[in-house]
């Protein structure tokens, strides 16, 4: 049932906010630039009219101390129900520690725990609130990590395509010398479906290039951060010169509109990437479709499909949505509301209110740092 909403609105009362540690499937993963063994989730629950709403990012436990030390004062008491203001309070709370990094992540998992709540307290889905523009989300599959055997490679690749996924993208960079033997691999493994490439930076610019063409004879058609995604020069440079049937893409770590902005004004990519848990929650999220409308850019959700899904469904410039294997691996752990792809895309159960997730309180709580 939806809450009772008065002339003062629907004020909050309360905001939890728990970290969670969970370990990676194999002891050690890795892509071009960095090896993990465990994510951390920092999760937010905001309490108004009777309901709660859920949000979060993969961040570091620094987020949840922001949430708690510099966000939740500018929330508490005020109306759920106004999502616009309480993004621009929650701008103007972090000012001097800046907008960008741990900051910005804070504010996604709290904006997205807003939406999440006031669909809850209207009793309507986010994806019907913010206007569903597509009836499902397109989604390519996402892992191959640096780490992974060929064998392993081979395996989770292919089982993606065999599952009626289409298209799946492998981690790249780490040893330049054995990254062409891979992307052989893994063409060998998935047939006629879609290959992808993600570089994480790891790679210079003639490196790049060198590598661009040589993955080209393996039909890939995506080349995410080929060059460290700051570098603008050289990412539109590596752009420029790639095989004609191949985009580069680069956004996973915007977070400021002004970022995605930089970005489109510097020509560095063919697809645009956006992760609403780092650039400001579906507000955010929203926003960087609205450029992308105007400079005619398609967009790509990056990571954690499951909380991207309802904003996705509403986004114009959408082409897919990244299906990270540990972050679908996580999400499946701790929430109901969670579905398989149905031939290769996602689809929202519109029943449930809000973003359609609920915590398995028990099944995450052995996690909890």
């Amino acid at each position: 049932m939806s809450a009772t909403i008065t002339r003062r609105g629907c004020p909050i009362t309360a905001l939890d906010v728990r970290t969670y540690r969970i370990p990676t499937a194999d002891p050690h993963e890795s892509d071009g630039t960095a090896v993990w063994d465990a994510t951390t989730l920092v999760l937010v629950e905001l309490h108004a009219g009777g309901q709660t709403g859920l949000g979060y990012t993969y961040a570091d436990t620094a987020a949840a101390a922001v949430i708690h030390d510099e966000l939740r004062p500018v929330l508490d008491g005020a109306d759920a129900l106004e999502t616009g203001k309480r993004f621009a309070d929650m701008q103007t709370a972090i000012r001097n520690m800046g907008r960008d990094g741990i900051a910005s992540m804070a504010i996604s998992a709290v904006d997205i725990a807003l939406w999440d709540l006031r669909g809850k307290i209207c009793d309507v889905p986010v994806c019907t609130m913010l206007g569903v523009a597509r009836d499902a989300v397109p989604v390519y599959g996402s892992g191959g990590f640096t780490s992974y055997s060929l064998e392993e490679l081979r395996e989770q690749l292919g089982g993606w395509v065999k599952a009626g996924i289409p298209r799946v993208k492998m981690k790249v960079g780490r040893d330049a010398h054995a990254d062409v033997e891979r992307v052989r691999n893994a063409r060998e493994a998935i047939g006629d479906a879609e290959l992808f490439v993600d570089a994480n930076g790891a790679y210079s610019r003639k490196e790049a290039m060198h590598f661009a063409e040589a993955f080209a004879r393996y039909g890939v058609t995506w080349f995410e951060e080929p060059v460290y995604h700051q570098d603008f020069e050289g990412l539109r440079e590596v752009r420029e010169r790639t095989p004609a049937g191949m985009e580069v893409s680069v956004g996973e770590y915007g977070y400021g509109l002004y970022h995605f902005w930089r970005m489109l004004q510097a020509q560095t990519a063919d697809c645009l990437q956006a992760d609403a848990t780092r650039c400001g929650g579906f507000s955010g999220l929203l926003a960087v479709d609205g450029l992308c409308q105007a400079a005619m850019m398609p967009l790509s959700t990056h990571c954690a499909p499951y909380v991207h899904l309802h904003a996705a469904l509403a986004c114009k410039m959408l082409r897919h949505s990244e299906y990270f294997f540990d972050h679908v691996r996580i999400e499946r752990m701790f929430f109901d509301g969670t579905s398989d792809p149905i031939d290769g895309a996602l689809e929202a159960d519109t029943s449930r209110p809000g973003i359609g997730l609920e915590l398995r309180r028990a099944d995450a709580a052995r996690y909890e740092r």
